[in-house]
């Protein structure tokens, strides 16, 4: 179960990522997509959640590669909408993230 939460929680933060990277650079207009971004967000909180419940139970170490990654994920309703300061909290759970992935799908 942590291999698949793990998978999926990274893959939505990578979704998020990229749709907040349009939008900042102007592919995408947000006006009034707003809503997918917040609701992206959402699914990535919950979705990491979960895989840190799971990768807790089963006593993985991907459990404590997510650990960081709550951090930015609390602070990021409260970084405001200005680009530089949201994405600099947004990108530091990146490389948590990366980790999670490589340990989830070791080999125990």
């Amino acid at each position: 179960m942590t291999r698949t939460l793990t998978t999926a929680a990274t893959v939505s933060y990578l979704c998020n990522a990229a749709f907040g990277a349009a939008v900042a650079v102007g592919a995408v207009d947000n006006r009034r997509l707003r809503w997918v971004h917040h609701a992206l967000y959402v699914v990535t909180s919950s979705l990491t959640t979960a895989a840190l419940v799971a990768s807790a139970a089963e006593r993985r170490p991907a459990c404590l590669a997510l650990l960081p990654v709550t951090v930015p994920l609390a602070a990021l309703p409260y970084a405001g909408g200005r680009i530089r300061r949201h994405a600099s909290v947004a990108g530091s759970a990146a490389p948590a993230y990366a980790i999670a992935l490589v340990l989830a799908w070791r080999n125990r």
